[in-house]
């Protein structure tokens, strides 16, 4: 018998999924269409280059705030763009991002080369070098390389120094097992499952001497990219962790204590995890309406092409801007109209609102005006013919 069977006797490499409650299952299904919807969903190069290095800050300003780093997440997108620069003590919270970034980017370039990341134990140990490397860590710690005394956190004890190794063989057994061959229609459910266990897996083993909690994170989102999830989305739970982290360490203590109830984990991750993406889908969804809008009204307007057309087409976009219906004294003076509308009184201003009216653009509303965006509206002006 080995010491972890005494100490740690949950740690079965199994999940019995029966016991998954219905709302979680509901939940996991949301997160496939979500996640299907955002893979798939037209969208601008330059808008998705924003959001993709949008996430990539979140998630790795996430992991590494769990651990202490300070940067924000606008300091940790400024350096990844442009690179920060911080007196000689804070450094090294700059590499710890480095290390993050490198790390998932060799990852995607992987996939780009159609070469699926593979997890087993040196790989795993390879993750926890590239997280530390460069960094000062205790004594004790050999980035990469498996502990050889008792660690914790929070009360919680890893397990045996002297088990690691073997309890990393069978996690990786485990998750690249027949147990998590998902049915073509359930391949991201069966990803998320499989992803946040593993992260569970790793803290309850807690195999290093530092970096455990990047390192779970990470093997998080490699489960997650190599399953077909979108990059942006894989970044999510990271970011969840953070937002939420006073939880987050109350999760993962009372996961141990439970010794191996895996459900109450699992609930907590993907709610975060569908909050995010229901939050990406909004976004990709803004851009999606801006790109068929400005369409709609260069189509819409009947002005042949010139002066007159631009001017129309400028006075619609300023007033789409705002959320609100505006009186047209204010539409004149709109920074992107001063210079267009110079005499508001000269009634320029109020024959192109009213052509604009008759085009279906603009609304009157109480005297106010507003954009038209019903006119765009999809399946919600179907009627039945």
């Amino acid at each position: 018998m080995r010491t972890y069977e005494k100490t740690h006797p949950w740690l079965t490499f199994s999940a019995n999924l029966d016991y998954v409650p219905f709302d979680l299952w509901v939940m996991l299904g949301e997160c496939q269409s979500k996640c299907e919807h955002i893979r798939d969903a037209p969208i601008l190069p330059e808008t998705a280059k924003e959001l993709f290095l949008l996430y990539l800050a979140k998630g790795v300003a996430a992991t590494t705030a769990i651990e202490g780093n300070t940067l924000t997440e606008k300091e940790v997108f400024e350096h990844i763009e442009v690179g920060l620069r911080l007196p000689p003590s804070r450094e090294y919270q700059c590499r710890e991002i480095d290390n993050i970034v490198k790390a998932c980017n060799e990852l995607l370039d992987a996939i780009r080369e159609g070469s699926t990341p593979h997890l087993d134990v040196e790989s795993i140990k390879t993750l926890n070098r590239r997280i530390l490397h460069g960094l000062i860590v205790a004594d004790h710690v050999t980035p990469g390389q498996l502990r050889t005394i008792s660690v914790g956190v929070s009360g919680y004890r890893g397990a045996p120094a002297e088990d690691c190794e073997y309890l990393l063989e069978r996690l990786c057994d485990w998750l690249n097992g027949t147990g998590f061959e998902a049915p073509p229609s359930m391949i991201f459910v069966y990803a998320i499952i499989k992803a946040v266990l593993a992260h569970l897996y790793i803290a309850w083993i807690h195999p290093f001497g530092d970096g455990n909690g990047r390192t779970a994170r990470l093997i998080e989102f490699i489960t997650l990219i190599s399953s077909g999830v979108p990059a942006t989305a894989a970044h999510l739970l990271s970011n969840h962790y953070n937002l939420t982290r006073t939880r987050y360490y109350g999760e993962l203590v009372q996961a141990g204590q439970s010794k191996g109830n895996i459900i109450p984990f699992l609930g907590y991750a993907v709610q975060g995890l569908l909050d995010g993406l229901r939050e990406q889908v909004e976004a990709i969804q803004k851009q999606q309406w801006e790109v068929v809008w400005r369409d709609f009204v260069h189509r819409s307007i009947k002005s042949k092409s010139g002066p007159l057309k631009e001017r129309k087409q400028k006075l619609v976009f300023a007033i789409s801007d705002k959320n609100e219906p505006m009186p047209i004294r204010e539409i004149a003076e709109l920074p992107q109209l001063v210079r267009v509308y110079r005499n508001p009184g000269s009634g320029i201003l109020k024959n192109d609102i009213a052509e604009l009216v008759k085009e279906g653009l603009l609304v009157r509303e109480k005297g106010k005006i507003r954009a038209r965006f019903e006119a765009i509206s999809g399946f919600k002006n179907v009627v039945a013919l």
